[in-house]
């Protein structure tokens, strides 16, 4: 059984509602489940009070859906919302890509090359869960250091939909290569100051996911297909 959940100096649906929301991103609540309130109160040692204010607050932000008279559950994205969200990603991290290049100081630029040689550790590793980690750590600093708060609400609102995901098109043979890759041409612009460069690569790197997405659906499709014949 998991430990109460601490305050901390915060409402105490608050703190539920972060554990959900950890839990979504990580999958240990996958998409399409239905959320056993009862389970989670019991485990957690809370009642359903704040629980059930939690998951208003979650499905307030788009993560989950009340459904009346059966609960709660995950949502769960389409190809058709992938295909529709990467492209506004691609206009959100390009944008955040270029004003973090025209305002990062020298020790911004050392903090972003020390967390690009973490993403290069993880791909010679082939760790798919550490790339995808450190992956998500390098796009929020960039988010954070273009400094623009409209920027970072529309960005780290839409993020959420993409961490639903949880790096799939990461599973497509090749594309890790392909992603350090495009990793490094963003890095070396960051580099060199040059915030064009730097906003067509990150840009390019957001649309370069979503095409492996849709190989990765192809070749999945054609698999179940052989198997099925």
């Amino acid at each position: 059984m998991a430990e109460p959940i601490p305050l901390r100096g915060t409402s105490l649906h608050d703190s539920v509602a972060a554990r959900l929301r950890a839990m979504v991103f990580d999958r240990q609540l996958a998409p399409g489940q239905w959320i056993d309130e009862k389970q989670l109160a019991a485990a957690w040692s809370v009642s359903r009070t704040p629980l059930r204010e939690a998951l208003k607050v979650l499905a307030a932000e788009g993560l989950v859906e009340l459904v009346p008279q059966r609960g709660c559950r995950v949502i769960e994205l389409s190809d058709d919302d992938a295909d529709d969200l990467f492209p506004v990603m691609a206009l959100l991290e390009g944008r955040c890509a270029q004003e973090a290049a025209r305002k990062a100081s020298p020790a911004d630029i050392a903090e972003l090359q020390r967390l690009h040689l973490e993403l290069e550790r993880h791909a010679a590793a082939r760790d798919l869960d550490g790339y995808y980690r450190a992956n998500h750590v390098f796009h929020s600093r960039v988010q954070a250091l273009a400094d623009n708060r409209w920027l970072d609400r529309a960005t780290g609102d839409l993020r959420k939909f993409l961490r639903l995901m949880r790096g799939r098109q990461l599973h497509l043979p090749g594309r890790i290569d392909a992603s350090i890759n495009e990793h490094r041409v963003l890095i070396d612009a960051f580099a060199q100051g040059d915030a064009a460069r730097a906003e067509r690569a990150m840009h390019d790197h957001l649309m370069a996911q979503l095409v492996a997405l849709k190989q990765l659906r192809a070749l999945q499709r054609q698999t179940g297909e052989s198997h099925a014949g």
